[in-house]
């Protein structure tokens, strides 16, 4: 299907941005490493995707998250994070906040379930989406606004919950190519007419070690040609997040697969896919600036990550055991109670929809999965509580 057109305004944006990176590859001697480019693509400052002006959530934007879909993805949440709050500060530290809808409703439910935040803080560099999540918060919990900041790093010491709802597949990756036991790095160069290309050159001894480890988890034969990405980056700000945490809990959601899944013999392509205008395509070089790249998660590597930093384990399970987990099928029976009887509306159809997507192992409830580590927080967890798949990592 063909990808829509931008408009000439927007067009200009990704032709100005392309142009910045493509000095930098000439500067670097004609080729830069997939993870550079992703990483200029989506937070130049000013240019890239989430550092730029463009709209990127919801109907008018690329892509739809949990929290826009339903109002009780993030009651589930607060459930987990109330009782959380029993163990820790009542302090909430978001990453990748996006509209603010998560933190807006979740603080909401919070002061109805009796546990109110007494600080979120939102790690944020983006104006544009500072002012878009002050207005949503201010909209949907403004008794809560005087509680949230925003912040420009992530804080030195955190007492209290650390909240990120697809975060770790929108950092860079690096890209791997395997072929006859070579291993190479897939980057980008600029073809004779200055597009982007892809182009490979002789992987290093970091990331050679890498791709030989994920391969032999999933099963690979040592001669199979096979390409995929490793996210170090993310495994990086995981450990960081981790020995900043003094007490509390990092819960991740996001969606990926153990190692035996995400390097099986047959994803032998890789996760790399792009998003522009709710059309998924594998083009990740294309429009630099105006589209979402984004890589799958190896949640296996995250959790060694966080064992790292010396976090224990709370969890891991799929994003629909999670929500049911925290009450979501109960919250459902509730809304249809107190609905009008009658002729379903469509409002409630729509509700009713969305419920779906986030459950249903076709769409979201199977492909995202939850998972949390915790650090002087008792091993009980309402949200892991059943299906735990710990075990598999």
């Amino acid at each position: 299907m063909p990808l829509p057109q931008p408009d000439p305004d927007a067009l200009e944006h990704s032709r100005a941005l392309s142009r910045r990176i493509a000095a930098d590859i000439a500067q670097a001697g004609g080729w830069i490493g997939f993870d550079d480019w992703m990483r200029r693509a989506l937070y130049e400052p000013g240019m890239g995707y989430y550092s730029g002006p463009l709209r990127k959530f919801g109907a008018e934007g690329d892509f739809v998250t949990a929290p826009e879909m339903s109002p009780l993805f993030a009651a589930c949440v607060a459930r987990q994070v109330s009782q959380w709050f029993a163990h820790t500060r009542a302090e909430v530290v978001e990453f990748g906040a996006g509209t603010g809808r998560l933190a807006g409703e979740l603080l909401a439910e919070l002061a109805r379930l009796g546990t109110p935040v007494r600080r979120y803080a939102i790690v944020e560099l983006s104006g544009t989406l500072r002012e878009r999540q002050r207005d949503t918060i201010a909209r949907l919990a403004p008794a809560a606004l005087g509680s949230v900041q925003w912040l420009d790093t992530m804080p030195e010491t955190i007492d209290g919950v650390v909240l990120a709802n697809e975060l770790l597949d929108a950092m860079p990756v690096r890209v791997f190519g395997r072929e006859a036991g070579a291993t190479s790095e897939w980057g980008v160069a600029l073809d004779d007419a200055g597009a982007f290309r892809w182009a490979a050159r002789p992987a290093d001894r970091v990331l050679h070690e890498e791709a030989a480890q994920a391969l032999a988890l999933g099963g690979v034969a040592h001669d199979a040609r096979y390409r995929s990405e490793v996210g170090l980056e993310g495994r990086a700000w995981v450990e960081t997040v981790g020995r900043a945490l003094h007490r509390g809990a990092l819960l991740l959601i996001d969606y990926g697969f153990p190692a035996h899944e995400y390097y099986h013999p047959q994803r032998d392509t890789g996760t790399l896919i792009a998003h522009f205008r709710h059309h998924s395509h594998g083009d990740a070089l294309h429009l630099p600036g105006l589209q979402d790249v984004t890589a799958h998660v190896d949640f296996g590597a995250v959790a060694r990550a966080a064992a790292r930093a010396g976090l224990a384990p709370l969890g891991y399970t799929s994003q629909a055991r999670f929500l049911i987990n925290c009450g979501l099928l109960d919250m459902l029976t509730d809304a249809a109670h107190a609905a009008p009887r009658g002729p379903e509306t469509v409002e409630q159809a729509r509700r009713l929809g969305a419920v779906q997507t986030l459950l249903s192992e076709a769409e979201m409830g199977e492909l995202f999965k939850a998972i949390a580590f915790g650090r002087g927080l008792p091993d009980d967890a309402l949200g892991f509580a059943r299906g735990d798949r710990s075990a598999a990592l």
